[in-house]
């Protein structure tokens, strides 16, 4: 493990820095032999540690992202070299999982390592783009630019989340809302009712008989029921989520619904067009780039197009635009664009222009999905309470009539 000292030079110079050693003892056997007096001497989490210390693992959000690219950006634009600016950072951050991150960060640069190789060690937290575009951006000394569009491109991510997450909470609180509505007059008021039609000899009708029957099993089996509800969310939860089968089925699921698979397909283009652009200004190959954005896209379809358009049209010799235009999956706006850029020699350009197309596109898709989700939500609530209504009152004529 790691170990953190400050320590006294003989002059009286107080100096700091990490050792690698299996315990304190070690790092003051080795700081003796450098003729240093240690002042304090501190083990350092590594990330892997702080990830795991919480039920999910403390994580690197798009925040803490947006900062750091942010930051190292600002630093190195006015003469900040990468070392002291990690330094800097480590000093500012609080939060653990970032601050042990950073650490190591700075570890993997004074052994002589590049820059990018701790970032690729973490790919749950930062993608492969991410990291192709600072391994670019250091080797072509360019790493100020990078981070500035990185944390571009990540803050309009962010937003972009923040914008669809906010049209859908209406939706979401108005389902939630009605599903706890229900759940208490099926499963706590509906067994009451049934109980006084049955103490008084009526005989309901079939349909009244089933809702009926449907509240007492769920009267009777509540605790039951809550407890697989909350085990089959956290199960759905890490399975959809974690695993590529999930995400997979997932993905299935959700584009054979018309109007939520017009704004998936938009955003997979979205993100393509902004991946693309951005790993070509940073002057990765066209190949490796078109392999990056397909793992990145998020749509199954687009990309294996996106490895069709790599592997069997441009490595063979086929031009870019040629290359799009053989795959139907991509709209004839951006095939027909990103032919033009290529003669232009603005491809990068092009797709950025597409990127923020799209972007745009997105907002009006998720308008269309809210306003068809409200009036269908609307419905299915008015119809679950009218039958629930309904199998109540026809029982109710019924006792009114014996008197």
């Amino acid at each position: 493990m790691q170990f953190h000292y400050v320590a006294a030079q003989p002059n009286g110079k107080v100096v700091e820095g990490n050792l690698e050693a299996q315990h304190p003892s070690e790092v003051l056997e080795q700081l003796a032999m450098g003729g240093l007096r240690p002042i304090s001497i501190k083990a350092i989490r590594s990330f892997d540690t702080e990830r795991r210390k919480g039920l999910f693992g403390s994580t690197i959000t798009v925040v803490d992202k947006v900062f750091l690219t942010k930051y190292l950006a600002l630093m190195l634009r006015v003469g900040t070299d990468l070392f002291q600016a990690i330094n800097i950072l480590i000093a500012d951050f609080d939060k653990p999982a970032v601050k042990s991150f950073l650490i190591e960060v700075r570890t993997t640069l004074e052994k002589g390592k590049p820059f990018y190789v701790t970032f690729a060690k973490y790919p749950d937290f930062f993608s492969p783009v991410f990291v192709s575009l600072i391994k670019a951006g250091e080797a072509s000394g360019n790493l100020e630019n990078i981070f500035n569009d990185l944390s571009f491109a990540l803050e309009k991510e962010r937003e972009l989340r923040s914008r669809i997450k906010a049209a859908l909470v209406y939706p979401v609180i108005l389902l939630v809302a009605s599903m706890l509505v229900m759940f208490f007059l099926v499963a706590i008021a509906l067994p009451k009712i049934s109980a006084v039609f049955e103490t008084a000899g009526i005989d309901p009708p079939f349909f009244s008989k089933v809702v009926f029957w449907i509240g007492d099993f769920l009267g009777g089996n509540l605790i039951l029921i809550l407890v697989l509800m909350v085990g089959g969310g956290i199960f759905s939860t890490v399975y959809f989520r974690k695993t590529s089968v999930g995400r997979i089925l997932i993905a299935r699921a959700s584009h054979r619904i018309p109007v939520l698979k017009n704004v998936l397909k938009r955003i997979a283009l979205q993100r393509f067009a902004s991946t693309l652009s951005s790993l070509m200004k940073a002057g990765l190959p066209i190949l490796e780039s078109l392999e990056i954005s397909a793992d990145a896209v998020g749509d199954e379809e687009i990309k294996s197009a996106l490895l069709r358009v790599s592997r069997e049209g441009i490595a063979k010799g086929v031009t870019i635009g040629e290359a799009f235009k053989r795959e139907e999956v991509f709209p004839r706006v951006v095939t027909n664009l990103i032919a033009i850029g290529e003669r232009a020699g603005h491809v990068e350009d092009i797709l950025k222009t597409l990127s923020d197309f799209y972007e745009t596109e997105i907002d009006a898709s998720i308008k269309t999905l809210v306003a068809f989700l409200e009036p269908m939500l609307l419905l299915f609530i008015g119809i679950t309470i009218g039958t629930i209504a309904l199998s109540v009152i026809v029982p109710v004529y019924q006792l009114i009539g014996k008197f």
